[in-house]
């Protein structure tokens, strides 16, 4: 059960700092006896991902660290389409999330929609990590 849940592999997208207001990022994750870990990028730039996850809670957390830069706390549930949950810098820098297996195809009308939305200024995300 746990790798149709937590398949390794290429996920993808988005988060977000409103509903309106995705940004898309792509996964590789590898999914083994509790652990997670892996690499991606976004808008923001290239990132590392470490963390775990629970096939009983079905709950996930980890931190997604730009390299050279700062870290963001993850912390989700996998439920239906993927994993759902949110993410936080500090108490006034966060957001949702939403993840799913891109091999399995999941959540493409929110792909599409995330890759015609306007690219986030990075600046942005820039002044969020400056606060940290």
């Amino acid at each position: 059960m746990s790798q149709e849940l937590f398949p390794s592999g290429p996920w993808t997208g988005f988060y977000n700092y409103s509903p309106r207001d995705k940004h898309r990022m792509d996964l590789e994750l590898t999914f083994s006896g509790g652990r997670l870990s892996g690499v991606g990028v976004d808008d923001v730039g290239r990132f590392r991902v470490e963390g775990q996850y629970d096939v009983q809670t079905l709950e996930c957390s980890w931190v997604k660290t730009y390299f050279g830069a700062h870290s963001v706390l993850y912390r989700g549930f996998r439920e239906g389409k993927g994993i759902w949950g949110t993410w936080e810098i500090t108490a006034f820098h966060r957001g949702g999330f939403h993840i799913w297996p891109k091999a399995e195809g999941e959540g493409d009308a929110q792909t599409e929609a995330a890759e015609q939305l306007e690219p986030a200024v990075a600046a942005v995300a820039a002044g969020a990590a400056g606060s940290s």
